[in-house]
């Protein structure tokens, strides 16, 4: 009669547990997949059919009581370390988000907002704009697919029941530090552009006072914004890739891929 023991069970349930609380919280924390635009139940599939196809190539994990407090301690390292990476692509996108609204503000379009069906939040409209190409950049270039594997990685580069050090989040911060200074780089040339144009309408006042610059700037203002973001647009490729694979460098390195 075919028997399993208790110690048996318990390392099989606990090298599935383990493994899925991993992949679940970069799928809940990770951009798209992570948004509300995908429905929760769709993610826990997702996330049992990539810990199905994971576990396999797992080394062995502890074997601990399943109610012990070790077992809980490795649970929350999973989530935290799941949550960290999928908070490092969250970056990705938010500096493009920070982007597209310090160019709005730039060009007066400040004030038009639009809610975010993603993070159920309202957004600059040229700060969605930002979001919507940064998505389907991410998703063209397998983006989604360079994380599953990272991911599958982590778990032999960073087994298990190994912690990350404080050390580690402390450089994991200090490499983080790029994300304002990405969002200026993508919105400096618009920002110059639109400065000069403000600088212009301020040496027309200057010169005709009598001109009612209001009246007259903000449409013209709003028009050159336009052209500047067509432009500037065409662009956002080869940053969006640049800062991609800074990014994916960064979650490598935390979690020793690198």
């Amino acid at each position: 009669m075919f028997e399993l023991a208790v110690t048996e069970v318990s390392r099989w349930v606990a090298s599935y547990m383990w493994v899925l609380f991993r992949v679940a919280s970069v799928l809940m924390t990770m951009p798209v997949f992570g948004t509300q635009l995908l429905p929760m139940r769709i993610r826990l599939y997702l996330a049992l059919v990539i810990t199905v196809l994971i576990v396999p190539q797992v080394p062995l994990v502890p074997e601990l009581d399943a109610l012990s407090l070790a077992t809980w301690i490795i649970i929350a390292e999973q989530i935290l370390i799941g949550a960290a990476m999928g908070f490092i692509l969250q970056l990705l996108f938010q500096v493009h988000v920070l982007a597209g609204q310090i160019v709005a503000m730039q060009m007066g379009l400040g004030f038009a907002s639009m809610n975010d069906p993603s993070m159920g939040i309202s957004v600059a409209v040229v700060g969605q704009v930002f979001t919507m190409l940064v998505t389907l950049l991410f998703l063209s270039l397998n983006g989604h697919l360079v994380v599953i594997e990272v991911l599958a990685e982590s778990f032999n580069t960073l087994p298990i029941g190994q912690t990350l050090q404080a050390a580690d989040f402390y450089t994991l911060a200090l490499r983080l530090s790029w994300v304002m200074a990405a969002a200026l780089l993508i919105g400096l040339p618009a920002i110059t552009a639109l400065l000069i144009v403000n600088l212009s309408f301020g040496v027309m006042m200057r010169a005709a006072p009598q001109l009612n610059i209001f009246s007259i700037g903000f449409p013209l203002t709003l028009v050159f914004g336009l052209f500047i973001l067509w432009v500037v647009l065409g662009e956002v490729g080869a940053q969006y890739q640049a800062l991609a694979s800074d990014a994916l460098t960064v979650m490598r390195e935390m979690v020793g891929a690198g």
